[in-house]
């Protein structure tokens, strides 16, 4: 056995107990569990997700509120600083906004901090009396003066927590955001143009078009009637517009849903209110395999493109 450490709400590491995993197993454990991850078709929370999370923060009353004391059970969550410095320099702050940037919860704080959370795969958030016990795979507690936790959930345990005093050097590299006023046709013609990757790849790159992910773009795609195996540069003017059409509209449907959760286990989609998201009952192609395409009946199919499980209708989109 061996010692890992956990931050106390003084600040202070509190000693824990785990078991002994080499460097190299580890590495290789947390690979094997992404990739099948990826390939199971699994989702992680993509804009839609959470921006419902942020919608739910703001809607409880917790801008300020005086954070009394932190509590960090897995030190690897809090990706800076270390945790110990996280707890005693959070101590005291107050949220002055909650927002989103891409996949981001952005948590504006007093002191001139920043509060970056990525919920990566299983991540959620609990907010509950202070009384209520914790459970397993909580591993961030924010202790409110209110008698309120904001509790960090997180079952795969690669979620990650920043506290910044600049966070530009991490949101200034995310793509635009799509449903920003700004993202017009031109924009989006310019950001594909000359591009020499496949389309799908380059939708869920995070510094192309911020917050898409493995769900709405298969379900954008499909909107537009466009292959995730097309060459960006291919696209011609009528398909760029088509692409920009569809992937706010799947976005704002997703929203309007509460997000999309596709099954009731514990790395499916809740908020912060406990509920699943209703989109997965309008989607088109994303977990439909072998089902009729809504629009010419053809049954959709499941490939993988670039280590991602991709649903697509062989008639409606081809390549």
């Amino acid at each position: 056995m061996s010692t890992t450490m956990k931050a106390g709400p003084d600040g202070s590491l509190l000693k824990e107990r785990a078991s002994a995993i080499g460097p190299l197993s580890s590495v290789i454990r947390h690979l094997s569990s992404v990739i099948c991850f990826l390939s199971s078709g699994k989702a992680m929370p993509e804009l839609p997700e959470v921006q419902t999370i942020v919608n739910d923060l703001n809607a409880a009353d917790l801008i300020g509120i005086p954070i009394s004391s932190a509590r960090v059970y897995w030190p690897r969550t809090i990706a800076e600083p270390a945790p110990g410095s996280f707890c005693r320099k959070i101590k005291g702050c107050k949220f002055k906004a909650i927002k989103r940037r891409g996949k981001y919860l952005v948590f504006d704080l007093t002191d001139g901090y920043t509060m970056l959370l990525h919920l990566r795969m299983s991540g959620r958030l609990h907010l509950v009396s202070a009384d209520t016990p914790r459970i397993k795979h909580e591993h961030v507690i924010l202790s409110f003066a209110d008698n309120r936790h904001l509790r960090f959930h997180d079952t795969r345990k690669f979620g990650r927590l920043s506290l910044l005093k600049d966070p530009a050097p991490v949101l200034d590299r995310l793509g635009p955001e799509p449903l920003a006023p700004g993202f017009t046709v031109k924009v989006l013609g310019k950001l594909l143009n000359g591009r020499r990757r496949l389309l799908k790849p380059l939708l869920l790159d995070q510094t192309f078009i911020a917050g898409l992910g493995n769900i709405y773009v298969d379900e954008a795609l499909w909107e537009a009637r466009l292959h995730p195996l097309r060459l960006a540069s291919t696209l011609s003017k009528p398909e760029i517009r088509a692409l920009r059409l569809a992937i706010p509209r799947v976005l704002k449907r997703g929203l309007k849903n509460l997000g999309t959760s596709l099954g009731t286990g514990k790395t499916n989609f809740y908020s912060v209110a406990s509920r699943q998201g209703r989109n997965k009952d309008e989607l088109n192609v994303f977990r439909r395999t072998d089902l009729p395409c809504p629009r010419c009946k053809a049954k959709v199919e499941r490939i993988i493109v670039g280590q991602r499980s991709t649903h697509i209708c062989p008639r409606c989109q081809k390549i």
